[in-house]
Order: structure tokens, then C-alpha cells, then sequence
């Protein structure tokens, strides 16, 4: 499944970057038993914060998917650092909570997550199908327009 994965990754132009350093006092990563939990990561691109403010304001919601997808990718890239290289080990993505900078009046979040949840079903194929939350925050690290976290049951 690993070269599955890989191949569907290189068919829609992805390449993994280097997964991220954690910014504060965690860590990226916790495997427990037969769980992967990725802490939340940031729409990052070349080591900076892609897409930054609120959506509803400073952010359309195309951009803001665009947000999300940088955000699976991120959560791909520690799922690869976590499985030393191995994403075949992936058994199913279990749940994604996202979470979406946006103005009081904004309301569609789950459109937005779309972005991260579309991606990611297509990359995992069946294993990418998953449960998840779209939360409106009033901000978030660094001022990242999106922020995403996951549990992954792993093999």
C-alpha cells in the first residue's frame, strides 16, 4: 500500500515535505497501542505559514481549502516521519478535527475542511474515509488561517 500511496501522491504533483518541528513544549507525534495521533499542523509551505488571517475577512474560502490541503499534507509528512517512511502502515485515518480562522459570521467551516478531507481520501483511498469536526476559531497559531490535527490507526 505504501507505493500505492506514494504514486498517488506523485500523480497530483505532491512531494512530502520534511515534517515540521514542533513550535512550542509537545511533540508532533504520539503512537499509542495501535494509534497515530498528529498534533496540529499549520498550512505550511517551504517552512513559512502559507496562508495566514481570517476566513470571511482576509481569506476567500478557495484559499482557505487551499489552507486545508497544505494542512494534510503536514499531517502526511509527520504520518511518514512517525512510520519511519512506511505510510502502507496506515490501517485507516480514523478522525480529523479541523479548525478554521474565521469572523463571527462566517459559517462554512465544512467547506473549508474539504479541502484536507478531499486530499486525503484521495491519497489513502478507502483507509482515507474519516470521521471529523470543522470548528470556527476567533484565531490561531501564528495567525494560520487553518489548522488541522489527526488519529490514524496504524499497523
Amino acid at each position: 500500500m505504501s507505493a500505492e500511496i506514494e504514486t498517488r501522491l506523485a500523480d497530483l504533483g505532491i512531494t512530502l515535505p520534511q515534517a515540521a518541528a514542533p513550535a512550542a513544549n509537545y511533540v508532533p507525534y504520539v503512537i499509542s497501542g495501535s494509534m497515530l495521533y498528529i498534533s496540529g499542523q499549520l498550512p505550511m509551505e517551504r517552512g513559512n505559514v502559507a496562508i495566514t488571517g481570517h476566513v470571511g475577512k482576509d481569506v476567500d474560502v478557495a484559499t482557505a481549502q487551499r489552507a486545508a490541503e497544505l494542512c494534510a499534507i503536514n499531517i502526511l509528512a509527520q504520518a511518514k516521519a512517525a512510520l519511519s517512511g512506511d505510510l502502507g502502515r496506515i490501517r485507516r485515518l480514523v478522525k480529523i478535527n479541523g479548525f478554521v480562522a474565521s469572523v463571527p459570521e462566517f459559517a462554512e467551516q465544512h467547506l473549508v475542511i474539504n479541502g484536507a478531507s478531499n486530499l486525503l481520501a484521495t491519497v489513502l483511498g478507502e483507509a482515507g474515509k474519516h470521521a471529523r469536526a470543522a470548528v470556527g476559531m476567533a484565531a490561531l497559531p501564528f495567525n494560520a488561517a487553518v489548522e488541522i490535527d489527526a488519529a490514524i490507526e496504524i499497523a
